[in-house]
């Protein structure tokens, strides 16, 4: 499924590099990430109740606009880079809410969740940059 995607996002000829690999992951990381995680999380509902179901609606809403926004970068749409900066920004948020609160289930070890926190934003603040200085990126939306 991966190969099929990659095939299908170097096809045109504006996606190319870590662009693609940017559409890659709005596409196929993100979405694969939450199924895993809702998949989890729903048996937790039950005891959790109404918070831990709103967090996994918010979730996969922050999953949509990411899906929307690999769409829009693989189709060349000229406010691609503009969703895909929200997108990265509210996956970000939504990462650091569910590390900071206690409101969704986990299985880290006690004192890792800063190391957690500290990579989500990492990995989220290199997308947003990617986004921001990239001339490939600036060219598609011009």
């Amino acid at each position: 499924m991966l190969a099929l995607l990659m095939r299908e996002v170097n096809e045109d000829d504006g996606v190319r590099g870590w662009l693609a690999v940017l559409c890659v992951v709005l596409l196929g990381y993100h979405p694969l990430s939450f199924a895993l995680a809702a998949g989890t999380w729903l048996s937790a509902v039950a005891v959790r109740g109404a918070p831990l179901a709103l967090i996994l609606v918010c979730r996969l809403a922050v999953t949509g606009v990411g899906v929307a926004a690999g769409l829009a970068l693989v189709g060349g749409r000229p406010a691609a880079a503009t969703i895909a900066l929200v997108a990265m920004a509210l996956s970000g948020a939504m990462d650091t809410f569910i590390y900071l609160t206690s409101y969704v289930p986990n299985n880290r070890a006690p004192g890792d969740t800063p190391y957690y926190l500290a990579a989500s934003l990492a990995y989220h603040a290199a997308w947003i940059g990617y986004l921001l200085r990239s001339k490939r990126v600036r060219t598609m939306s011009s």
